[in-house]
């Protein structure tokens, strides 16, 4: 039954980033989660307070559907971290102000984020950090910059239950 197995020619690339990405995605959330904050909040807080963003705009940085983005923001309004604002740009526009409370957790939350970042790539020696961090950009503003258009969004498989 084992010759009906197909060779494999190249690296499993999907099951390396996917499985890589997951685990810094779980570190993530636990490292954030010690001071109240997802992923997905401290991406709004740190990209609202960069420059004056409406929701739409944050939820596209983000890569949130707008139901997600909603359900983020409502959290970050409830513990006072942003308020919904009309813009002062574009009256019909609304945007996300960051709170000072809010913008001091930004700068926690970004430190907690660099330092698990920081983690990640300290088990490489230098030379290996350069050239990930290199092709990985390569990839990401090249051959991977843009999904496929495809029937169905992919979605990452349910892990079983242990």
């Amino acid at each position: 039954m084992t010759a009906m197995v197909p060779s494999r020619t190249a690296p499993d690339l999907s099951y390396l980033l996917d499985h890589t990405g997951h685990v810094l995605r779980t570190q993530m959330a636990a490292a954030l989660s010690e001071i109240g904050l997802t992923a997905r909040m401290h991406c709004v807080l740190v990209h609202a307070l960069e420059e004056e963003r409406t929701q739409i705009q944050l939820a596209e940085i983000g890569d949130m559907d707008k139901t997600t983005m909603v359900v983020t923001v409502d959290a970050l309004e409830k513990a006072g971290l942003a308020e919904r604002r009309p813009s002062g740009t574009d009256r019909r526009a609304r945007i996300i102000a960051v709170t000072e409370k809010g913008a001091e957790l930004a700068h926690r939350s970004q430190e907690i984020v660099d330092g698990v970042h920081r983690a990640a790539l300290g088990s490489l020696s230098g030379e290996e950090r350069e050239v990930l961090l290199r092709a990985l950009n390569r990839l990401a503003e090249g051959h991977l910059s843009t999904p496929a258009e495809g029937p169905t969004v992919s979605r990452r498989a349910r892990e079983r239950q242990k």
